[in-house]
């Protein structure tokens, strides 16, 4: 016990530090505040509360909180983090910028109330443009301090990440320090990562990936040592993403896409396996996830950005033989099964980074079939996947339309209504003009609600707004959103303007009249 104290580290953590002159950087958190400077910018591992630095973030807030001192940070991450770090530096008016996805009261907050400029990206085009210096332009490129959780270093220095790689290899590249929390709760993540050398252009090289299963890379990032200013011990887990059981919306909605998928497979569009999977986050996805583990399709694979609690599941079924993320977005419960069954599991598991995973050119050779959620979509199959009302920020763009835009199948699901306190129908998910796209009527092929399925493949705007129409909208909204397509296609065909009508002074009514009344229920156009 003497031996620990004096050294500062733990037995366990030694164990964990494979090249041992960087036993020298061990230290406490608190030790770690002297790095930390107004103004500075900074990149956290991590990636949808999974593999994110958990002691650090915290002490530097308790420092701040306690002395008052301002310091205020550009915060460059992966995706969302967990909920005590940033959205606690966010109440703490700790953040500046924040690229490229959030999640939290306190920091969405901030965004939408002005205190805090964030910036929505693409997450595969996000990496990319952190590791070319975009984002720091007056930093010559460079991030002031990278802080990484992992659960082991290597003798060369290479850092074994947690639970996610996301962003890692590219702030790594870019950042002058780097603080390492090395988390000794965890197994060790070694042979769980597959992490390819990446060039900036003109030196960028294919990535020779063509299954799901193929490895190109290494199992850790590569890192020069010296940039390791520090080392600090990490005993808290992950902060699990709970999970509300499917709900019957949700199990009508799986239901519509495991019909469709049999559909294209008798058809011969689509292998009896499939094709490579992507899902999104969320109940509706789980619910998607767990259609598929009770259904017939054998031999599946996945190749998305997250990994849920279904995937278990379906992994325990026999059913799906592998599957490659950035990132177990599991519950609490979700991790102790993985780690329980850890051999078992990973070794039908691969970890890349973001910029892989949501890569153009893997998503299009394997023919990816991608679902992912919107907050609402138009009668021509516009999407808007981040802005309420057109202004008001949730979370961010995230990967899904690297997905979208790229997939052999493009499919979004949605609730027809979502519930309001004012109309017992609630509010309708297909609108006549979406008041933000982040998805265009170019890259979507399918809409599902749990009211139908409308397959947009091969018609032209007209055609696919009657489609949507009669598929996906609540039967309360149906004849209101009729009545304004055929009133606007009149009204554009006087003009000769009837390829895709609109009628701009009445196109965002059902929004106003919300605001007025609390219903989407016009009475009239």
């Amino acid at each position: 016990m003497s031996f620990i104290i004096k050294r500062k580290f733990s037995v366990s953590l030694a164990s964990r530090i494979g090249r041992k002159s960087l036993l020298s950087k061990v230290c406490k958190p608190e030790d770690t505040i002297k790095f930390f400077e107004d103004g500075q910018a900074l990149g956290w591992s991590g990636f949808t509360p999974v593999g994110y630095p958990k002691v650090v973030p915290v002490t530097v807030a308790d420092y701040v909180e306690k002395t008052g001192k301002k310091m205020k940070f550009d915060l460059f991450i992966g995706a969302s983090v967990g909920a005590e770090t940033e959205d606690r530096w966010a109440k703490l008016d700790m953040i500046n910028r924040r690229w490229p996805y959030q999640t939290g009261k306190n920091i969405a907050n901030g965004i939408n109330t002005g205190k805090i400029q964030m910036g929505d990206i693409h997450l595969c085009n996000y990496a990319s443009n952190l590791k070319f210096g975009f984002f720091t332009k007056e930093k010559k490129g460079k991030l002031d301090i990278g802080i990484v959780e992992v659960t082991d270093i290597l003798p060369d220095g290479g850092l074994v990440l947690a639970g996610s790689v996301g962003a890692v290899p590219e702030l790594c590249d870019i950042s002058e320090k780097l603080i390492i929390e090395l988390n000794t709760s965890m197994p060790s993540y070694l042979g769980l990562h597959d992490i390819p050398p990446d060039e900036i252009p003109p030196n960028r090289k294919p990535y020779l990936i063509t299954r799901v299963d193929d490895r190109i890379g290494t199992f850790h990032v590569p890192i020069d040592p010296e940039k390791i200013v520090a080392i600090v011990e990490s005993t808290k887990p992950d902060n699990g993403r709970p999970l509300s059981p499917p709900d019957e919306v949700s199990e009508k909605i799986a239901q519509n896409i495991l019909d469709f998928l049999e559909n294209e497979v008798h058809a011969g569009r689509v292998p009896k396996n499939l094709l490579p999977l992507q899902s999104g986050v969320g109940n509706i996805a789980n619910a998607v996830v767990a259609g598929l583990a009770k259904g017939q399709f054998k031999n599946v694979k996945v190749w998305t950005e997250v990994l849920q609690d279904t995937m278990l599941d379906f992994f325990d079924t026999g059913k799906l033989d592998f599957a490659t993320a950035t990132a177990l977005t599991l519950s609490t419960e979700g991790f102790e099964r993985l780690y329980k069954n850890w051999d078992e599991y990973t070794k039908k598991i691969c970890l890349r980074p973001q910029q892989i995973t949501n890569n153009a050119e893997m998503i299009r050779r394997m023919g990816v079939i991608g679902m992912n959620t919107p907050v609402e979509v138009d009668i021509y199959g516009h999407a808007n996947s981040t802005l309420i009302g057109g202004t008001r920020m949730i979370n961010g763009l995230g990967g899904s339309n690297d997905f979208l835009r790229n997939c052999y199948i493009s499919m979004m699901h949605f609730p027809s209504v979502r519930p309001t306190k004012k109309d017992p129908t609630g509010i309708t998910c297909v609108v006549p003009m979406a008041p933000h796209i982040d998805h265009t009527e170019h890259d979507l092929d399918v809409l599902v609600t749990e009211q139908g399925l409308a397959d947009l493949r091969g018609l032209a705007p007209r055609q696919r707004a009657i489609e949507i129409i009669n598929k996906c909208a609540h039967p309360d909204y149906k004849p209101i959103l009729t009545d304004y397509f055929n009133t606007s296609y009149q009204h554009c065909l006087k003009q000769k303007a009837a390829h895709e009508p609109q009628i701009l002074s009445k196109a965002y009514k059902m929004q106003e009249y919300l605001e007025k009344n609390g219903t989407m229920k016009v009475d009239k156009w």
